[in-house]
């Protein structure tokens, strides 16, 4: 039987220099380059792949990547200092405060983009 399970996700991005910039010095993860495409390490094992994809590139709708912190509220001042900017969904189910966090139910989450648009979150861990 096939063994599946050294599965791993990815998505897309539009400029692989840009988003290498972003993960690995905003955010500082493990990111390495190979066949023109980036692999984000975790502690976990776990890898994610971001593909180039050039101008074809649509960014996800949805969350594609989200790291869990013990403290949110400490993550977004952290990473707001680095540049990052969180997204504020006003009007919606999922609104976000003066903090961008949502505290609407379940654990509080913040959502911020990588340079081609994906969205991504800190969420309290669990």
């Amino acid at each position: 039987m096939a063994d599946l399970s050294k599965a791993f996700s990815g998505f897309s991005t539009d400029d692989v220099p840009a988003a290498r910039a972003f993960y690995a010095d905003v955010l500082g993860l493990e990111v390495s380059e190979e066949n023109g495409m980036l692999f984000l390490r975790f502690e976990s094992g776990h890898e994610v792949l971001v593909y180039p994809k050039g101008p074809a590139h649509e960014p996800a709708g949805y969350t594609v990547l989200n790291f869990p912190v013990e403290d949110v509220l400490g993550t977004v001042a952290e990473l707001r200092q680095r540049g990052v900017q969180f997204e504020k969904y006003a009007g919606t189910p999922v609104e976000t405060d003066d903090d961008f966090v949502f505290r609407g139910g379940g654990p509080l989450i913040a959502w911020f983009t990588d340079p081609a648009g994906n969205i991504l979150s800190v969420i309290e861990a669990s």
